[in-house]
């Protein structure tokens, strides 16, 4: 698999509070580095200017699947037409999205359950855009079929941190290596809120690659 020249892309301005998300297309590249012309908003069209050091998470279709990296903005050149220089890690350094369902990852992040006014504080076992998995121990707050009120504490590797808050229910419990697991299923979750976790879900995928 290799990123070609005329490939679009549709580009995520990394932590943007609004999920806003831009087209483009890849007019050269060369080591460790693609060179694309001006975004555009997909919504209204208009022409994005990012400036140097801005992080972008970007993703394409090659033969009818879909790949992600991780950019930044260094440059600008105009060769006849206007285009942005991007860092490119490599071929061999993109992720595979999974398209039919969401990627999990994971983790051990603090969420914290409103049971209609009684709080209580647990750390997830795995964590999608459509759910999360918590370790419940011994609780028995929890109905397979109860709506809760989450918050989730997601830490980015730039050290920002965002809280998302959704409604969920429980869809199994079940135990784990001896360690009782609550599946919660996300209901009605802000769209900007879904786009950060799988923005985390991402970072969280090239942190264990890297780490291999």
């Amino acid at each position: 698999m290799r990123l070609s020249i005329g490939a679009t892309l549709t580009i995520d301005k990394d932590f943007t509070e609004r999920g806003d998300k831009f087209k483009s297309k890849v007019v050269d590249f060369g080591d460790g580095f693609v060179m694309i012309d001006y975004p555009a908003h997909i919504d209204s069209g208009k022409t994005a200017f990012f400036m140097d050091g801005t992080q972008l998470l970007v993703s394409f279709i090659e033969n009818k699947m879909s790949y992600a990296f991780r950019a930044e903005v260094t440059g600008r050149v105009n060769n006849g037409i206007p285009m942005l220089k991007l860092t490119y890690p490599g071929d061999d350094q993109l992720i595979k999205i999974q398209r039919r369902e969401f990627v999990r990852v994971e983790t051990a992040i603090d969420v914290a359950v409103d049971f209609g006014g009684f709080f209580q504080q647990f750390v997830a076992e795995d964590i999608s855009a459509g759910g999360v998995a918590l370790n419940i121990g011994q609780a028995d707050s929890f109905d397979e079929v109860e709506t809760v009120e989450l918050t989730i504490v997601l830490p980015f590797v730039n050290d920002d941190i965002k809280y998302i808050r959704t409604e969920a229910k429980a869809v199994r419990i079940w135990e784990k290596d001896e360690r009782r697991i609550a599946s919660m299923q996300f209901s009605g979750i802000d769209t900007t809120d879904r786009q950060n976790i799988i923005r985390f879900c991402f970072e969280r995928q090239l942190q264990a690659r890297n780490a291999k």
